[in-house]
């Protein structure tokens, strides 16, 4: 049986900090998993300029709130529905998700939860499982299923090296100039051929 793994961020969705650095007019929170590599320092660094300026997590909800999928998004979802089954694996938050969720109509998340005092105030964040996107993709691969991947940044890499076939979405341009062996779709039509490849 087939399965389809896909990042949520700048693949389904806007990227959620960099809608909020929008909102806040704050550059520092443009910072994302396609700038910095290591997971833990970026989220350190989130929380160190959110105490800084005193926001919480009803001020980033309230922007995700009134966020969108990305054009095509959905339709790309319900596409991938019908042909096969469809994971979303993202380094996203439990408290972020669930309005992005129902505009795309509920696809399965696996995700990450953060930690709020109890002013609202984040003050941390723990992860589902340590490199969880790739122990997904070798668990659903233990299960029998065949799986593809697709994602647009470096806390994508091991789920699109696990993987037997690995795409890049509209990934950066200097993500594709480090790995040219992984093959890079810019459209969700080009996406969709990649994935169900046609025969002949």
């Amino acid at each position: 049986m087939n399965m389809v793994c896909l990042d949520l961020e700048g693949v389904l969705v806007p990227e959620i900090w960099i809608s909020f650095s929008e909102a806040t007019g704050i550059g520092e929170l443009r910072r994302t998993t396609r700038d910095e590599p290591d997971y833990d320092k970026l989220m350190r660094y989130r929380i160190a300029i959110l105490k800084e300026h005193g926001l919480k997590l009803a001020d980033i909800q309230k922007v995700i709130s009134g966020m969108e999928p990305l054009p095509g998004a959905a339709d790309f979802v319900e596409t991938l529905r019908e042909r096969t089954q469809l994971i979303i694996l993202s380094d996203t938050f439990e408290q972020f998700a669930q309005p992005l969720m129902r505009k795309l109509g509920w696809p399965t998340l696996f995700c990450n939860t953060l930690i709020v005092g109890g002013g609202g105030e984040i003050t941390g964040y723990r992860l589902r499982q340590e490199n969880g996107k790739k122990h997904a993709v070798e668990g659903f691969a233990n299960m029998g299923f065949h799986v593809s991947a697709a994602g647009d940044s470096y806390n994508d890499l091991a789920m699109l090296r696990t993987a037997p076939r690995g795409f890049f979405f509209r990934p950066p341009e200097a993500i594709t100039k480090q790995y040219p062996d992984i093959p890079v779709a810019q459209t969700y039509p080009e996406l969709l051929d990649l994935l169900f490849p046609r025969e002949g």
